[in-house]
Order: structure tokens, then C-alpha cells, then sequence
């Protein structure tokens, strides 16, 4: 058992707006049950603000994830955890900024996975696990290499099934993935076959799981691999687009050898196209999930939340200038200018969200974990950075306010950025220590173009103090520079 933050105590079944029951019962899979909300949680991979058409997207439609929007709420200023992977989903799990999460980079571990969470990390399923929920988690984990104190089974998770590790996530026909510690070898993927697309059979067993689990209350994570590299979609996907999108984005990758999906990403010769195929294969998915709740008759009692982990790529024939996946924000992946880190975020909930509703609240990943608590009616753990946004779900008038978001970044030669309030700072090159802070106002320069850091230098060292300030040591990813260590 692993040491816990605080002792997790569910209250004696708190009633929340008609989703639970004061006596905490279980009962049929009927439109009036009473049981705690089932929670949904679908994070794409390196989708872009601007990369659904709710939000801007004029190439291609997402009209089931837009059916979200319409039935529940869109925000326009939430935040990932980070602008790569690993870090951004510790933020996630954890409820902790990339200044305190145990996982701050894509720490690499052969031959599979990545650096494990430490097993005094507490994540949102063992808080959800504790409270009585049955947990599963389908498609990329990234968080611990397979049977390490990081595998999702020693986080939380009941069932697993997906990509253990983000680097084989690079490939659409992988060779094997993980169910929970058994490695299920997909055999008609041999060699250079295609014969499961790797989206599809997560998904099936994501849809098994809410059949199985209908008559309790259960959390589903289920962080897709869509659409990051390598661009890869089903016939059936890329035929609907093929030769819409010209001139076409030719990537010539590796076909072959001891790299081939091992890492490295394939050719395609029909990039836009590919991108946009896939990205309504994750149309579907979500189409298909709010399916099958409703066919399962747990629609109303079951929340959804849809987000990204962080801005767009540009690998493997990725073009995000073509398809303008920022919107009008600047950077892409790996940058912490607003196209790295602010990221599309659609909750739905029917009869408890307003149907049609858009929210300016400032939030992000490490908020989750405080709502979700707030929504079940637990305790919300100690030493977490986030704030609840369930008042602003339902509509109410006592918001939380953040004194400031902070993240940073370990590749590129270190990364800093704080928003506070209309106020944006970014640090790059921390490692060298030889370049300043530059500071935009978010309220009339959204693009950040305008560097005033100049025009408010009480500002700037207001923003400094908090860069250095915000943040513990970390003997895992360290930055290099002693001109800027933390205290």
C-alpha cells in the first residue's frame, strides 16, 4: 500500500446535485440512477487549439466532439500540464504543476517505457480507487516502463490496455501493446503488415470496459495516441480526404531496419491528408463513447472531459501552418509561448453543464484532480497546486481564482513560463542563463508578439521571483545553470 498524501475519506455519500445517493446503493443502469457520477477523461496527443472545429478549424469538421461543446461547456483558457508528453500527463494524474510532479521530461527507459512515477506519486485513480470507483486507463501511458512502481496498475489503474511506453506510441501498427503485466502480441502487424490499427483495438477494449462496468461507478482514462506521429490512418479514413489538401506534405521516414517502429517514424506521402483522417478517427471514438453511454442508459450520470496534452507537433509530415492548428496563438510543442500550452478543453455533463456554454475561467491540468474530488465528495489531497472548477461546471458564482500558472521545461536548454492574470512570462535558454524574460499581456496580445517586459520591469521581477519561487529540486530533471537554482 502505497503512503498517502492525506487519508482519503469519502463522505458518507454526498448527494451532488441528484448524481448520488445518500445511501450509496447500487442500482440498475437506468436514466434515474443514483449512483456517483462515472467519470470520462479523453486526452488527444498533440492536437492543437485550433484543430477542432468548434474552435476555429476551417479544413476539416469534428462534428461529434462539436456535439460535446453544444451539449456542455468550451473554455478558452485552459492550460496542459506541460508542452510534451510525460510531463504534461504527471501534471494531470498528480494535480501538481511541472514545478513539484515528480515526472518533468521524456526521460527516456529501454528497452521500453520512460522514468517511472515514484510509488509516493498519488494520482487521481487511486483517489477515485479509494472512494469505491473501478478504474481503467486505454491507450498511451508513458508514466513507467512496464511492471516498474510507475505501470499504471501501480497507480491506480484496475485495467490498462494500450501503449506502456510513448515512444513505440509513435507507431499506428505496433507489434505488441499491454494488457495490464501481459504483453499481447498483435500478430497480423508482423513484420511490415497493417493489420490492427492500434487506435482500433484500444478502443474496443476502452467500450468493453464501460459494458462491463455499467452498474457501478467507474473512471475511464483514455489518453489516445491521435494524432501525433507518424501519421498513419486506416484506408477507409484517408480516401475521404486524399487530394483535398494540395499541395500535399511528402515525408520520407524509415520503412526498415532496426529503427523501423521502433521509434522512428514511417513515410507518408500524403501528410495532410493523413492528419486530417485521423483526426476524425478520433472524432468517431468520441462519437462512439457518448454512443454507447447512452445506449448503456448512464448518460446523465456520467461527466466527460476533453482536452490535449500540449500544442501541436511538427514531425513526421506534421504541418500545423498549413492547417492553422494554433488558431491565432503562437508556438507549437515544446514551446511555452500560449500555442505550446493552451489546449481545447470541453467538459459534458447533460442536465448538470449548460448545454452551449463557454467559459473564460483560467484553469489546467493540475486543477482535475481538485474537481473530480469536489465532484465525488472526497477530501482533496495535500500538497496539489490545483483549484476546483466544478463551481464554474454548474453554473455557480464562487469560483476559485489562481494567483498564477506556472510551468517549465527541460529540453531546448530550459524553458520558464508564469501567467498571472492577464500577464505572461516566458524564460527560454534557462540552462545558459543568457537570455531575459520576456513579458506579454495576454488581454490585448494574445498572439504574443509584443514583448513589453521593457515597459514593466515590476512586472518582470515579479514574474522572476515566481519563476524561482514555484518550483522544488528535483535530483531527476535538474536545471544546469547556478545562476538560476531554486532555493
Amino acid at each position: 500500500m502505497k503512503p498517502r498524501l492525506i487519508t482519503m475519506s469519502v463522505m458518507a455519500v454526498v448527494v451532488i446535485l441528484g448524481a448520488c445517493n445518500g445511501e450509496g446503493k447500487k442500482t440498475e443502469n437506468a436514466s434515474n440512477t443514483k449512483l456517483k457520477p462515472n467519470i470520462i477523461y479523453i486526452l488527444a496527443d498533440d492536437l492543437g487549439y485550433g484543430d477542432l472545429s468548434c474552435y476555429g478549424q476551417q479544413y476539416f469538421q469534428t462534428p461529434n466532439i462539436d456535439q460535446l461543446a453544444a451539449e456542455g461547456m468550451r473554455f478558452t483558457q485552459h492550460y496542459s500540464g506541460s508542452t510534451v508528453c510525460a510531463p504534461s500527463r504527471s501534471s494531470l494524474m498528480t494535480g501538481q504543476t511541472t514545478g513539484h510532479t515528480y515526472i518533468r521530461g521524456n526521460k527516456e527507459w529501454n528497452p521500453e517505457g520512460q522514468w517511472p512515477m515514484s510509488a509516493e506519486s498519488f494520482t487521481i485513480a487511486e483517489m477515485l480507487k479509494d472512494a469505491g470507483y473501478i478504474t481503467g486507463a486505454f491507450g498511451k501511458w508513458g508514466l513507467g516502463y512496464p511492471g516498474s512502481e510507475g505501470d499504471p496498475n501501480m497507480q491506480g489503474f484496475d485495467e490498462f490496455y494500450g501503449y506502456n511506453c510513448q515512444r513505440m506510441g509513435h507507431h499506428y501498427y505496433p507489434y505488441h501493446m499491454w494488457h495490464n503485466q501481459e504483453k499481447d502480441i498483435l500478430e497480423d502487424n508482423s513484420g511490415t503488415a497493417t493489420g490492427t490499427y492500434g487506435p482500433d483495438i484500444i478502443h474496443k477494449y476502452a467500450l468493453e470496459f464501460l459494458d462491463t462496468n455499467r452498474d457501478t461507478s467507474f473512471f475511464m482514462y483514455y489518453p489516445s495516441i491521435i494524432p501525433h506521429a507518424e501519421l498513419f490512418a486506416p484506408e477507409k479514413y484517408l480516401q475521404k480526404y486524399r487530394g483535398l489538401f494540395n499541395p500535399e506534405n511528402k515525408f520520407e521516414g524509415v520503412d526498415d531496419g532496426p529503427k523501423y517502429r521502433n521509434g522512428a517514424y514511417g513515410t507518408q506521402l500524403e501528410a495532410h491528408a493523413a492528419f486530417a483522417a485521423m483526426i476524425n478517427v478520433l472524432d468517431d471514438e468520441v462519437g462512439e463513447i457518448v454512443s454507447k453511454l447512452k445506449e448503456l442508459g448512464i448518460a446523465d450520470n456520467t461527466i466527460i472531459l476533453f482536452s490535449s496534452d500540449n500544442g501541436p507537433h511538427q514531425e513526421g509530415g506534421a504541418d500545423p501552418d498549413y492547417f492553422d492548428s494554433n488558431g491565432p496563438l503562437k508556438g507549437y510543442k515544446r514551446d511555452l509561448y500560449e500555442g505550446g500550452v493552451r489546449a481545447p478543453m470541453i467538459a459534458w455533463w447533460p442536465g448538470k453543464i449548460e448545454a452551449g456554454s463557454t467559459s473564460d475561467h483560467i484553469s489546467a491540468f493540475w486543477d482535475v484532480m481538485p474537481t473530480v474530488a469536489d465532484l465525488v465528495g472526497i477530501d482533496t489531497p495535500e500538497n496539489i497546486d490545483g483549484i476546483s472548477f466544478l463551481p464554474t461546471l454548474l453554473g455557480e458564482g464562487n469560483q476559485e481564482q489562481h494567483e498564477y500558472l506556472y510551468w517549465e521545461f527541460h529540453e531546448k536548454g530550459g524553458r520558464l513560463a508564469v501567467r498571472k492574470g492577464n500577464w505572461k512570462a516566458v524564460r527560454y535558454n534557462v540552462s545558459k542563463g543568457d537570455k531575459p524574460t520576456e513579458l506579454y499581456d495576454l488581454s490585448t496580445d494574445i498572439a504574443e508578439e509584443k514583448n513589453v517586459a521593457d515597459q514593466y520591469p515590476e512586472i518582470v521581477k515579479e514574474m522572476d521571483e515566481i519563476m524561482k519561487n514555484a518550483r522544488t529540486e528535483s535530483k531527476v530533471y535538474q536545471f544546469k545553470a547556478e545562476t538560476y537554482s531554486a532555493k
